[in-house]
């Protein structure tokens, strides 16, 4: 038995052990939550009717707005934002990855232009190395005058440097290819000569412009990806709206609570009671006291709110509504864009085309005209001057349809990445 003096120094120790958790559900914007409760109270109160005391309890909570929220709330919001932003992102990577691989083979074929070029150069100079070995033979036997030799000489000295432009000119396209294809200047390809493989070939391809159109306005990455942030713009536009609504939700709630622990028997009431004996306990009493729902609470309510006046939701709404018709006007004169694009890159497939077939006819001429002059030269109804003029033609002539050619393949490649990719 013990007693206890008014005025005495009461100590108290509390031990609180809680958890949770919250979920928000998928559908209609509620948020379900879950807390359970528990401490363990131990004084020198004797006073008090449970020493050490139990107490613990849980509440389960539903809240689910009917109005404001309930299509669409913050979280469902992001979430969708989020989710139309990677896909943008995806989106851009492929256009990036596309529009790597056709400068890839631009710069491929630029190489093989090059190097074409350099063998026409070479082949020009042999002519011109010919031409100045006939006419020191020729000079020699007295049927053509010094000068001709000096002329020929200085021709060739001239087609010496075109050679030596032409190798300056595949270096830097082999290096501009290499910058594309390399890892860094430790790759073992950067130190290596690049020898393409596959030569540019001529084949007439039909357009079909307007299926190009349809495709290009479908696939294009630089337009879905503008679809994506018309999107982005609806849905925040739908949020905002949402916000407007006026704000009415129903809250259900759920409990019980539990009491265990050393229950304190006494005589008589208040300060002059006395403990005359204990009843054994523990939290197994508070658990069992939980769980049978002894003490259960419930409460269901209904929350309303409407705001008096203008408000800053509709004003972020009218600004989110701008947002969305600016980035559909802007989607709208992308496609008009897109469609410009793929008909001008389908018009210069068909130029390309007419310039290469123009320009092998021309090759062909020069050839012709080239083979009659050095057949006149030959018999003395020429002159050095006419060969070595229609040595340079064909030159000239070879280097134009190589580059027709070239030009008309990466016609192709244009044609063919701006109907699908930016």
């Amino acid at each position: 038995m013990c007693s206890s003096d008014l005025g005495s120094v009461v100590d108290n120790t509390v031990s609180t052990y809680n958890t949770g958790i919250s979920q928000a559900l998928e559908w209609g914007g509620g948020n379900v939550n879950f807390q359970f409760n528990n401490n363990k109270q131990v004084t020198s109160n004797n006073l008090v009717n449970y020493n050490p005391a139990f107490n613990n309890n849980f509440q389960l909570t539903l809240t689910q707005p009917l109005l404001r929220g309930f299509r669409i709330d913050n979280n469902r919001q992001q979430l969708r934002v989020t989710a139309l932003n990677r896909d943008a992102s995806e989106i851009q990577l492929r256009g990036t990855i596309a529009t790597t691989l056709a400068n890839v083979r631009n710069a491929y074929w630029e190489l093989v232009y090059a190097i074409q070029s350099l063998e026409v150069a070479r082949g020009s100079l042999e002519l011109a190395s010919k031409l100045v070995q006939d006419n020191q033979a020729r000079v020699e036997v007295g049927t053509l005058a010094p000068l001709d030799v000096v002329q020929a000489q200085a021709e060739e000295a001239t087609r010496r440097q075109a050679v030596a432009q032409a190798e300056a000119q595949w270096r830097t396209s082999e290096l501009s290819l290499k910058r594309l294809v390399v890892s860094g200047t430790d790759d073992p390809l950067w130190d290596a000569e690049i020898n393409p493989v596959d030569r540019p070939t001529f084949l007439s391809e039909a357009l079909n412009v307007e299926g190009a159109v349809r495709k290009a306005l479908d696939d294009r990455t630089d337009l879905q990806a503008a679809r994506k942030t018309v999107d982005s713009n609806d849905i925040t536009l739908r949020y905002m709206q949402n916000l407007t609504l006026p704000q009415l939700d129903l809250q259900a709630t759920y409990g019980a609570t539990g009491l265990g622990g050393t229950q304190f028997r006494r005589t008589g009431t208040g300060v002059t009671s006395q403990i005359i004996g204990t009843v054994p306990g523990g939290y197994a009493d508070a658990w069992r006291t939980l769980t049978g729902r002894d003490y259960p609470t419930w409460n269901v309510a209904l929350t309303f709110a409407y705001p008096i006046g203008q408000s800053a939701q509709e004003a972020q709404a009218a600004r989110a509504r701008v947002q969305r018709n600016q980035s559909t006007a802007q989607l709208r004169a992308l496609e008009l864009q897109v469609a410009t694009e793929v008909a001008s890159a389908a018009l210069q497939v068909q130029s390309g085309l007419t310039r290469y077939q123009a320009a092998s006819a021309a090759r062909e001429l020069a050839l012709k005209r080239l083979d009659a002059e050095q057949s006149r030269f030959d018999v003395g109804l020429s002159t050095n001057f006419l060969v070595v003029q229609a040595q340079r033609d064909l030159a000239t002539a070879q280097n134009t349809e190589l580059r027709a050619l070239l030009d008309y393949r990466k016609a192709l490649v244009d044609f063919e990445i701006g109907r699908a990719h930016v």
